[in-house]
């Protein structure tokens, strides 16, 4: 059963995403003609921002307004795809894949590792490197969307990006629910008790899925937006990160588990390409 902060975070992920939603695709036609293109979301954010403070406090609070304006960014993202012009409109999808990839975070931790979740679970502010490249991204689509909108309306090339969004999102959620308690945000230095290796499932294919579902992930959020830039930097930065990330890990995973780690190095490969771990 899903523990009481993420009982919190799934209704207020809903609460803020439904009703919105359900609004939008009821009175379609009528969104196309409001004035109030900008004003509606920002009335309903605020809303919604005001009614989270007052029901809940400190850390649950925490949880909760990310959860909620989580949810409102999968909804705004919803009614930009159908509502915006033309070259604007794959951004929606974007806002979408960012949504529930982060939210989608959180909630596997809160399944698996109830004692250990946190606002830092949903990995908005994984790192500085992370929120630098995001913003690269929102900036390369905005300018080349308004001096080649061409550029953005290639939308069988940016749903070919949402797949492998969707293909990455699912390989790394079903690497965590297998991991299950023996899954961690954060490489660990010291094996606790009851850490015993996984080599089933998605860990009989790759070694590291999560990382190589995240992997593909990125890239592909960067095919959806039809950022040329960014698709090759997301690609080598990503790359280098996973690629010290794993050294590090495996580092790790050898002085736990000894022969036993060797011996599945040998037997099934990292997943990712030209990306060999560390072995001895």
């Amino acid at each position: 059963m899903l523990c009481y902060i993420g009982q919190v975070s799934l209704y207020c992920f809903l609460g803020a995403a439904a009703p919105f939603l359900v609004s939008l695709m009821c009175n379609y036609h009528r969104f196309q003609f409001y004035g109030s293109f900008y004003l509606l979301p920002i009335i309903y954010f605020l809303l919604i921002n005001a009614i989270v403070g007052l029901v809940y406090k400190k850390n649950t609070y925490k949880i909760a307004v990310r959860s909620v304006n989580l949810g409102f960014l999968l909804a705004l993202g919803v009614y930009i795809r159908l509502v915006a012009p033309d070259h604007i409109q794959i951004f929606g999808l974007y806002m979408c894949t960012m949504s529930i990839f982060h939210y989608s975070e959180f909630l596997c931790m809160a399944n698996i590792q109830p004692k250990l979740v946190s606002a830092d679970s949903f990995v908005i502010n994984h790192s500085v490197q992370y929120t630098i490249a995001a913003l690269t991204s929102w900036v390369e689509f905005f300018v080349e969307a308004y001096f080649f909108p061409d550029l953005k309306t290639k939308f069988w090339l940016s749903h070919i990006g949402l797949v492998v969004c969707i293909i990455g999102e699912l390989l790394r959620k079903a690497a965590m629910l297998t991991a299950s308690s023996n899954f961690n945000h954060l490489v660990q230095c010291e094996k606790v008790e009851g850490h015993i290796l996984v080599t089933h499932g998605v860990y009989s294919i790759f070694r590291h899925p999560s990382y190589v579902g995240w992997f593909y992930w990125s890239i592909g959020t960067q095919v959806i937006l039809l950022n040329p830039l960014c698709i090759i930097a997301y690609t080598i930065a990503s790359w280098t990160f996973f690629r010290e990330r794993i050294l590090i890990e495996e580092i790790m995973l050898l002085n736990f588990f000894g022969q036993q780690y060797c011996d599945y190095q040998e037997k099934v490969r990292t997943g990712l390409p030209f990306i060999d771990g560390y072995k001895i």
